[in-house]
């Protein structure tokens, strides 16, 4: 059974993933945009090919991301991935005798606590400055 995307649900999940308000969104897209508007669009099942370019622009993701994203797919993805890479990490220590060292494991998810933290910082900049260009022009 073919299962259609709904591009106007991709929009409002990628949008929700980044914390973009409906707001936010329509204040990048332009003055002839507003909140209504974006709610309006987020339950279009297909969304004109221009339009999804500009709003992947504002999220910068790809189009490809909005017109192809299947969320029953992902998960499966998802799960597939997961339990292959766990029976791959199982059969490796099985196999090698592979041993884990704690403390290389708690500085690496240091270190990616640190990476995930800077990502946070730059985002909450880039929000300030959307939030201070929403202020100037009003």
């Amino acid at each position: 059974m073919e299962h259609a995307v709904h591009q106007g649900r991709n929009v409002k999940r990628f949008r929700e993933m980044l914390g973009i308000k409906q707001e936010v969104l329509a204040f990048d897209l332009g003055e002839d945009w507003n909140q209504k508007k974006i709610s309006l669009l987020e339950q279009k099942e297909v969304i004109d090919h221009s339009l999804l370019q500009q709003i992947s622009k504002v999220l910068k993701i790809p189009v490809e991301a909005i017109e192809n994203f299947d969320e029953q797919q992902a998960i499966n993805i998802i799960n597939n991935t997961v339990t292959n890479n766990d029976n791959a990490v199982m059969h490796a220590l099985y196999i090698n005798n592979a041993t884990i060292n704690p403390v290389d494991k708690i500085v690496q998810l240091h270190e990616e606590k640190i990476a995930l933290y800077e990502r946070m910082l730059k985002e909450k900049d880039d929000m300030m400055n959307r939030l201070e260009k929403l202020i100037q022009n009003k």
